[in-house]
């Protein structure tokens, strides 16, 4: 493995902020439905994508709900 240089740090995609992830509750809120239907979209992999994190923490990045609700967002997938 090669030691990163400066030109593949650049190629690289940039991290997310912090801010960028939010809970199921704050999406629903974001999205304005329930927190139950964030949970049964993901379970039946409809919705905005979604990231699981370990076994059971979920987030969704606000720029896959932003998409969703705009309806240019393709099947969830967890990632």
């Amino acid at each position: 493995m090669q030691p990163a240089t400066p030109s593949t740090l650049q190629d690289a995609a940039p991290l997310p902020n912090p801010g960028d992830y939010v809970s199921t509750d704050e999406a629903a809120r974001i999205l304005g439905v329930s927190r139950q239907s964030m949970c049964n979209w993901r379970w039946k992999r409809q919705g905005p994508r979604f990231h699981k994190i370990g076994a059971r923490l979920v987030r969704y990045h606000r720029a896959d709900l932003a998409a969703f609700a705009a309806g240019e967002s393709g099947r969830a997938s967890a990632a």
